[in-house]
């Protein structure tokens, strides 16, 4: 007999697999001899008392029969090497990856372009721009194989509730190498050090089984006939064809929507969040989160989620990484942008996450009109409107940092108190932070928010409010800044046929998850219309030739064959 049992364990006892056995055989009123095995299907930390910090299971457990362990629900794959059905993906993120994968499940050859380096050629253009400050534009913690996910942080967790679309991201992910936790655990994660072993694994499935990976492949151009897209042009002037162009360029894209607006293709400004990324000692946030003085040892670096409204603005936390670093994510020179990563130890000595308001058009209007001089061809309802704040305060935190992508920082409480911090404390953010009056760098709305949103979580987190926290700016790659619209049914574009834009990028995803399902649902909408097309033609074709020659004739002219 198997059964599912939840059962409420101390940190210690929930790694002991004995200790749990007795648990069970005491809650069926059975002897321990009488379970066989047992695995995790649901595992999360319960802090919430003081007294003792619980480990919540949920086990499937098996009871005088033979243990088996889970099975992984494996996907086969098939060889596409002569499918006369090609699908063009821009971008080798997580919406662009789960797409190729689905596209390869259903038979249909994927072709990506992507427009930066594998994972391990990426790792040295990171390297140099932590160490000197200098970036390659297309090669950066944004753009290359993985996307924005492979080096910062591989968090798991969405809002999504589509449980199934879940479950088959995560068993994807642990068929090419994941470990099996991320399956069971509350806020699965798997590492910036373990990801990118992973993403490659996915590449090379992709190549094997025919699909085609074209790296330092930027997309400069749609090839577009009477509002159906054919292909595309790349940067190196190859004109590449395809039966659809899946669009999953990410959110820091910012040149495909700046084509897309030059091109009179159909986009819209999309309200996102701005801000900064704060980093405490992680000793300090375990012992707020696990009201001790030192972390049990069987516990993982704590982490937190926050939320305030402020003057009617959400001030939230976002991309928690305990036992993180903060890193460089700007996409171009003069652009300072921030985010934050964890290996999946998690054993960094410092805990940083995005605390972030919520920016609309009409708080990016106040801002960007006193610049209409720059840019005269302005108005409020510019589709990029939202994207070209985003910038401007990028720009702003670079000249704060003076240069080389150190960023301007400062002391919490003293961020709050509008006063100059005299000395910063150590930081994790390798290319170095500049004490610096933040109130010149961010927009008035965000400065201001930001401080009534520090002061609101330091009463309902004893200690997070203190001068130990850094603040460094700026956290503004949240999400995509412009939406690209397409139909709920066909996931098209509203108006180019055949071209889907997809996940984040396209502003119907937040993180590597939701990008994934994203991904995976374009891929599956499209294999079921080519099928359909298919079917149709063979019917077709089944009439036609039963058909008198009289009845052919009348036939061609009705259906223009």
């Amino acid at each position: 007999m198997q059964k599912e049992i939840s059962i409420k364990l101390k940190p210690n006892e929930a790694l002991n697999d004995t200790i749990i056995k007795e648990y069970l055989a005491k809650i069926i009123g059975k002897s321990i001899n009488d379970i066989s095995g047992f695995y995790k299907t649901k595992q999360s930390i319960d802090a919430r008392s003081r007294q003792q910090i619980w480990i919540n299971l949920s086990l499937q457990t098996f009871i005088n029969e033979p243990f088996h362990q889970r099975e992984i629900d494996k996907i086969n794959f098939k060889e596409v090497h002569h499918s006369n059905k090609k699908i063009i993906i821009v971008g080798a993120g997580p919406a662009g990856l789960f797409a190729a994968l689905k596209l390869l499940e259903q038979g249909i050859q994927p072709i990506i372009l992507e427009r930066g380096k594998d994972v391990r050629a990426r790792r040295k253009d990171l390297a140099i721009l932590n160490k000197e400050g200098i970036i390659n534009g297309e090669s950066n913690y944004c753009f290359g194989e993985g996307g924005a996910g492979t080096y910062s942080d591989g968090k798991l967790y969405t809002r999504s509730n589509k449980r199934g679309s879940i479950n088959r991201i995560l068993n994807l992910f642990v068929q090419f190498g994941a470990e099996e936790k991320i399956l069971y655990e509350a806020h699965p994660h798997i590492g910036t050090n373990k990801l990118p072993n992973i993403i490659t694994a996915m590449r090379e499935c992709i190549i094997e089984h025919g699909g085609i990976f074209l790296f330092e492949k930027k997309v400069t151009d749609f090839i577009i006939e009477d509002d159906i897209i054919k292909g595309v042009t790349t940067a190196d002037k190859d004109s590449i064809k395809a039966d659809a162009v899946i669009l999953a360029t990410g959110h820091s894209a910012r040149d495909i929507f700046e084509l897309l607006y030059s091109k009179k293709i159909l986009i819209e400004s999309k309200p996102f969040a701005l801000g900064v990324r704060v980093e405490h000692p992680q000793t300090l946030i375990d012992s707020i989160q696990y009201h001790c003085a030192i972390r049990d040892e069987n516990l993982p670096p704590s982490s937190y989620n926050l939320v305030e409204q402020v003057n009617g603005k959400g001030v939230f936390s976002f991309c928690m990484c305990p036992g993180g670093i903060i890193a460089p994510a700007a996409t171009q020179p003069n652009e300072l942008v921030v985010n934050g990563w964890s290996p999946s130890k998690r054993n960094n000595r410092f805990a940083n996450s995005g605390i972030v308001v919520s920016v609309d058009e009409k708080d990016a209007w106040k801002e960007i009109k006193t610049y209409k001089s720059q840019l005269a061809s302005y108005n409020q309802n510019n589709p990029l409107l939202l994207m070209h704040f985003q910038q401007m305060v990028e720009q702003k935190s670079f000249i704060a940092g003076g240069g080389k992508f150190v960023a301007p920082a400062q002391r919490m409480v003293d961020f709050c108190n509008q006063k100059f911090s005299s000395s910063l404390p150590d930081c994790s953010y390798l290319p170095g932070i500049h004490s610096t009056n933040l109130q010149t760098v961010l927009p008035d709305f965000i400065y201001k928010n930001l401080q009534e949103g520090f002061k609101s979580f330091g009463k309902k987190i004893k200690n997070y409010y203190t001068n130990d926290a850094v603040i460094v700016a700026t956290e503004s790659r949240t999400s995509s800044p412009v939406r690209i619209p397409r139909d709920s049914e066909t996931l098209q574009h509203l108006q180019i046929k055949n071209l889907y834009p997809c996940g984040e990028g396209a502003g119907y995803a937040g993180g590597i998850v939701s990008a994934a399902m994203d991904g995976d649902k374009v891929a599956t909408i499209i294999a079921q219309q080519i099928l359909k097309t298919i079917k149709s033609n063979q019917f077709n074709h089944q009439i036609f030739y039963s058909l008198s020659s009289k009845a052919i004739i009348h036939f061609l002219l009705k259906y223009s064959f």
